[in-house]
């Protein structure tokens, strides 16, 4: 499949008891993050466990347009020959991030206090995201950025040459404003500060200190506050990168809603700021269990066992727990569906500037496989239908998301009649094995 190609429709049918291991690739934020932190480092820094997917192939390939030497080794295992801070080459050529929304903003951060000029573009979804958001703090440091209409690319953007520090506090939770801001930061001197008012994903704070970064994290009455000295020399290092949460909250909830279903999803990250759909699973009354629970690249890790839970209910997901979640909305107002109740999603108008606006494409979705929805700006309103009782039978609109394609898919599995997407090639973007990992385990899932 690929997300830049033909449309590829696909049908899941109602399927039987999925069984066997479900071992999910490598977690698409930190393999980003480790591909560009290499760059930035002097020296060869290896990475075992790198998504493949084709997101995180497009940075690879825009590390090497920017001079770094980016090889594979086998599956998963790669290396990267950084140029150091403020190391970055101009490149040739238009670096084309596909449909990665934190590839083209985390690399618009290291181009922003480097003296070159860089000019980006990517899919017809990620041309149509906005980008404003991250050119917008990074012009503090003196850097400019000339794009489409409302901040959208194709966007070129010109590097401060004489870079100033920046003090910045994010209107919205957002990992990839964040990161974006302390990737520019690390090549401006002195100190670079990013308050947020509810932590969001931490996985660029904890490589940073990998590397050899000098980063202090605190709470204060301004809420959470980073802090980076700039100018640090990164030091290379071994990555292994977890497996994605995210990817594995797609045969965990298929498991939750398929009848007689007990599968396994070894080594899934746990990290704090990303275990949101967890948490709610359980309150909801999903059987999993987290086993083994250890550290691995840095990041906690468990085993999970996920057992077919009928008697899920549905609760209203607290808004705080949003930035620790806001990839797994989608899939979450699946497994909504099959609970009995209602379930209230708040906080989650970020969900509208992603690859698609993931409220509106999921309760359109639903309301045409017969669920009821209630929509606001800021608020999804799920009524579930209980265990089986999703009548199905439509065929939903992806608009180009991996994650929404990926969400209907796995509807169809429970639905009383097959569901269909019309274009399931960007899941390749994200999850490249989905359509053989799940129907290994059990799953009836098939081109169209």
């Amino acid at each position: 499949m690929s997300g830049h190609g033909e449309a590829q429709p696909m049908i899941s049918a109602k399927s039987g008891p999925l069984s066997g291991v479900a071992a999910v690739p490598g977690d698409k934020s930190i393999s980003h993050r480790a591909l560009i932190f290499g760059a930035m480092a002097v020296g060869e820094t290896k990475i075992t466990g790198l998504l493949e997917g084709q997101d995180v192939i497009d940075t690879a390939k825009a590390m090497q347009a920017f001079g770094a030497t980016v090889t594979r080794h086998g599956e998963g295992a790669w290396s990267v020959h950084g140029v150091g801070v403020g190391g970055f080459s101009e490149p040739a050529d238009v670096i084309d991030c596909g449909n990665s929304g934190t590839g083209v903003r985390l690399i618009m951060g290291t181009v922003a206090t480097t003296p070159i000029s860089a000019t980006f573009t990517g899919d017809a979804s990620l041309r149509k995201r906005p980008m404003g958001r991250v050119t917008d703090p990074l012009s503090l440091f003196g850097t400019q950025a000339y794009g489409r209409k409302g901040g959208r690319l194709p966007m070129t953007v010109v590097g401060a040459a004489n870079p100033v520090p920046v003090r910045y506090a994010l209107p919205v939770a957002s990992a990839q404003v964040k990161s974006a801001i302390l990737l520019a930061g690390l090549n401006a001197p002195g100190e670079t500060v990013v308050i947020e008012r509810e932590p969001t994903r931490d996985h660029s704070e904890r490589m940073l200190l990998g590397f050899g970064a000098e980063l202090n994290v605190e709470q204060t009455h301004e809420g959470h506050v980073i802090t980076l000295l700039g100018r640090p020399e990164l030091r290379p290092q071994t990555v292994a990168v977890p497996r994605d949460p995210s990817s594995a909250a797609f045969p965990t909830c298929a498991a939750l809603i398929v009848e007689g279903s007990d599968i396994r999803v070894p080594g899934v990250s746990q990290n704090l700021t990303r275990n949101g759909l967890y948490l709610t699973l359980v309150e909801m009354g999903a059987l999993i269990e987290f086993e083994n629970p250890r550290t691995e690249g840095g990041e906690p890790v468990a085993d999970l066992r996920v057992r077919f839970s009928p008697d899920m209910k549905g609760i209203e997901v607290p808004e705080e727990r949003a930035p620790s979640m806001i990839d797994e909305y989608p899939i979450l107002s699946v497994v909504a569906a099959f609970a009995t109740g209602k379930t209230v999603m708040r906080g989650v108008k970020e969900l509208r500037v992603k690859e698609s606006d993931r409220i509106d494409a999921m309760a359109r979705g639903l309301e045409a496989c017969g669920v009821t929805i209630e929509e606001e700006e800021d608020v999804l309103i799920v009524h579930g239908m209980g265990a089986g009782g999703m009548p199905g039978g439509a065929t939903c609109a992806t608009h180009l998301d991996h994650r929404i394609a990926m969400s209907f898919l796995i509807a169809g599995m429970a639905s009383k009649k097959e569901i269909s997407v019309d274009d399931g090639s960007p899941i390749v973007t994200s999850f490249p094995i989905f359509e053989g990992l799940m129907n290994g385990l059990g799953a009836s899932i098939r081109r169209g």
